[in-house]
Order: C-alpha cells, then structure tokens, then sequence
C-alpha cells in the first residue's frame, strides 16, 4: 500500500520541479507595455470622432498581442505630460527586456521645423504660443529613448489638417524625424508623408488605423513588413492620396503576433544595422523593367524612397498613377531639404532652401528662422573681437604685447597707464639723454695760475707788469675793482690746492 503512495509523491515532486524550471523561460518573455493616447475632445476647434475610435480600436488590438495597455482620452496639456511621466515610469521599473509602444490619435503640428502633439486644451492666438501650449514629440522621443529597452514603437496618426486660424503660417503635416539619428532601437510610424496631411476617414477609424488594426493580426510578420503592407493598403483605399511613411532603427526583431525572436544585435551591429542598404535610380530601373504598372507600383509605395519613385516616373510617365507619384517625390524631396536646413541652422542652410523652395508654405518659416541666424551672427564678432586682447595681455603670452618696465605690474586693466608711465618719465630720460656741463678741472687753473717755483726773470717780471697795468688801466674804468676780485679769488682757489 505504501508503494503507490511513494510513486505518486515522487512524480509530484517531479512535475513540480518541472513546473520551477518552466517558470524562468515564461518569465524572461519580452514585456510589453503601451500608451494610447486619443485626442478627440478638442475645446477650441471642432472634435475627431474618429481619433476617439482609433485609440479604442488599437488599445484593444495591443491588448491582444500581450501589451499591458494604458488608456488615456482627452489630455490636456498638464495632464499629458503627466502621463507620458508616468509611463515612462512604469517602462523604467519593467527593465530592458521590454517593448514599450506608444499610439497617439488627435492633431500634430509642426511649428519651426519641430513636431508638437496637440492637447485638447489648446488655444493659440500665434504660433509663438504652441511651444507653450504644445507637447513636443522630441520630448515623447528623448524621455523614452534615455530609458533601458528592447524597442520603441511610436505609431502616430497625428498628421490631420491645422484647425487652428491663428497658425495660418504653419507648415502642411510633420517635420521627418529620423529615428537612426538618436539612440538605436527605436521605430516612428506617420500616418502620411512628412509635409503632408492625412485623411480623417469616412468610417469609423481613419485610413491608418483602420489597416494597422488588420495588417498587424497577420501572424509571424515582423514589424518592418508590417508597416510595408500598411502603407500599401492606406494608398489603395485612398488613391494614393495618403501614403504612410516611417523610419527604424530597431536592432531587434520585433512581431504583433506571433514569436518574436529578441535576439540580442551581433557584435558591432549599431542603429543602422538593420537599415536596408539604398538603391539607385537605376537599381530601381532594372528590377521594374517589363513589369506590369500595378505591380511595380506597389513596389516603389512599399519601398517609399525618392529613388524608386523617379525609376517609376521615368518607366512608366502615361501610367494614371504617375502625376500622384510625382507630387509625392516632390514633396519629399522638399522636406528633406527642409529637414537639412533645420538640422544644419546656419544662414547659407536656409538661403540654400529659400533659393529651390520659395514659394512653398515653409517659406515664411525659412525667412524667420534666416532672420533670427542672421542676428545670432551679428554678436558673434563682438564677442570674438574682445578675445584677441584678454589673450595678448595673458601672462601665458608675453610675445604678443610690448614687454613692459620691470618694476610695473603686468595687468591687462591698466595697459593704457603703463605705456603712458614709460614715455612720460622725465628724470629718466633726462638723466640718460642730457649730460651734465662739465666744469674746467682744477689742475688746470692751479697750473695756469700758480706762480713759478723760483722768482721770475726780470724781464717776465716787467713784462707781466706792463700788461698788469696795462689790462688795470684799460679796465679801471669800469671793472678794476672786479678784475682785482677775480684775481685774488683765482689765485686763492689755486693755492687751496
């Protein structure tokens, strides 16, 4: 009787050994988190009935593909920002095994080269208010991208047309964002093009959503085809009138349903690892040589490059798809331009735009932001100018000023001073310059006048007694009394020595 009982205790114990080792391999699964966000309560312009459906639609779809979902309709400007905090919160604590997805569905703008997510609250009178009002997607972008994670997936269909009158100088559509120029593991959807405005719908989700919402239940895709087939299904259900666009830098692969793999990326690989390497005009002429139009039409909207719309344009210009083709890779070629102008912010940058794209409706822009360089460059040589003067009355740098006195301070405060103290010291000057008079030596006038060691000759004596009386009658007139004086003090002088 005992022995059945040990059997049956010895395969529990097994199966619950079993189930420990199981539970690791459950646990260490990717997790999941996303953030729905739509916007369509708008208090100062007329409501998106539709964004209200998209966010409904796609929190239910992330919910099936493992997400933990968090809703949050209608935010105002605080509130908004408070729940992009938030989440970002709760994608720090899940670790960095983790894909967090943001969906946002309401209005975007795009206001100086920078994309704003709009609240419902917004109220601008000018376009300087919506820094103010606005959420700005690069801060959406930077507060995850600083975080530890597998992937970032940023899905928005916020590209609809400006409802605000106030903005009437704002550009069409959204700025590019280029996700391989941040951190690597990041993935941005747009709804249309950049620069252009998509298309509310007239069902109950918008042309976006509505092909995310049946693209993504497609098993074992991964996430790049994904969006391939979504761009493809927006430009048939709107005759290429909207056309999605997006940019990865995913080093990971990534799937809705079905098993991704998450494989770490292989030594070295980087954001561009993944990138598809570019194909030339004429690539894109040999592949979509003696194909049928429809065909190679889905092929160059897949691929969503300059490249393959111009191999398109050129193979097949009588195609009624063409001209919509033509629009669509003149505008990105604008915004691209434009996309360098920005990113460059210089004078010679705008002006370079300015002088291919006048006339477009981010001109006015262009010129304001060309102003605000131009006055940025104007005190720059200002304060450049001061430098050269600080460095030449350095310490660190005697070559470059005057050497001054050794007995002067260098200081660069009082370098006027100093000069004018070196030229202007006259006892210096006139001691090294003006020599003194110099006075006969004594042993001159002691030998001049002293008289001879024996008396005189007679006739010498005679002789200077002549000129004696002489020189005392010729002077006595006037100065005998003087010419004695002189004699006897010379003579005195004389025998002092």
């Amino acid at each position: 009787m005992r022995r059945p009982v040990l059997c049956n205790l010895i395969l529990a114990s097994g199966l619950l050994a079993l189930t420990q080792l199981m539970t690791p391999t459950q646990a260490a699964a990717e997790a999941r988190l996303a953030l729905v966000i739509g916007q369509s309560a708008y208090r100062t312009v007329p409501e998106l009935p539709n964004a209200a459906n998209d966010a409904k639609g796609m929190a239910e779809l992330l919910g099936n593909a493992g997400f933990t979902v968090t809703a949050a309709p209608n935010l105002a400007q605080n509130e908004m920002r408070q729940t992009i905090s938030d989440f970002a919160g709760k994608v720090s604590a899940s670790g960095a095994d983790t894909v967090a997805l943001v969906f946002y569905a309401g209005h975007g703008l795009q206001i100086d080269g920078e994309n704003y997510l709009v609240p419902v609250d917004l109220d601008p009178k000018r376009e300087a208010d919506i820094p103010l009002q606005g959420v700005r997607l690069n801060d959406l972008l930077n507060t995850l991208g600083a975080l530890p994670t597998r992937a970032r997936i940023f899905m928005l269909d916020a590209c609809r047309n400006n409802p605000f009158p106030a903005l009437s100088g704002a550009g069409h559509g959204l700025a590019i964002v280029d996700t391989k120029a941040g951190a690597p593991g990041s993935f941005i959807s747009y709804s249309t093009s950049p620069g252009s405005e998509a298309e509310d719908g007239s069902g109950a989700d918008s042309p976006y959503t509505t092909a995310a919402l049946t693209v993504a239940k497609q098993p074992n895709v991964p996430i790049e085809e994904v969006f391939k087939r979504i761009r493809i299904a927006v430009a048939q259900s709107t005759d290429g009138r909207q056309i999605p666009w997006e940019s990865s830098s995913l080093t990971t692969d990534f799937k809705f349903f079905g098993e991704s793999s998450g494989q770490p990326p292989a030594p070295g690989a980087n954001a561009m690892a993944l990138a598809s390497t570019p194909r030339s005009v004429a690539d894109w002429r040999k592949d979509l040589q003696g194909k049928d139009a429809k065909v190679a039409y889905d092929l160059v909207i897949a691929d969503d490059t300059v490249e393959a719309y111009q191999a398109y344009i050129e193979l097949y210009a009588q195609d009624t798809r063409t001209p919509r083709l033509r629009t669509v890779m003149e505008r990105r070629r604008q915004m691209l331009a434009w996309d360098r102008a920005v990113a460059i912010n210089t004078r010679a940058s705008f002006e370079a735009y300015l002088a291919n794209w006048d006339n477009s409706d981010l001109a006015a822009t262009a010129r304001r932001l060309l102003l605000r360089v131009q006055n940025r460059n104007f005190v720059l040589p200002v304060a450049a100018a001061a430098v050269p003067v600080a460095v030449a009355m350095a310490p660190t740098c005697p070559c470059s000023a005057p050497t001054p006195p050794a007995t002067t301070p260098i200081n660069p405060t009082v370098a006027p001073i100093i000069k004018k103290r070196v030229d202007d010291t006259p006892p210096k000057r006139k001691v090294v310059d003006t020599p003194p008079k110099r006075r006969p030596p004594p042993d001159e006038v002691v030998v001049e006048h002293a008289p001879p060691p024996s008396g005189p000759p007679p006739a010498a004596v005679m002789q200077g007694i002549g000129i004696g009386v002489g020189i005392g009658m010729g002077m006595g007139m006037g100065g005998g009394g003087r010419g004695g004086e002189m004699g006897h003090g010379d003579y005195n002088r004389g025998t002092r020595y």
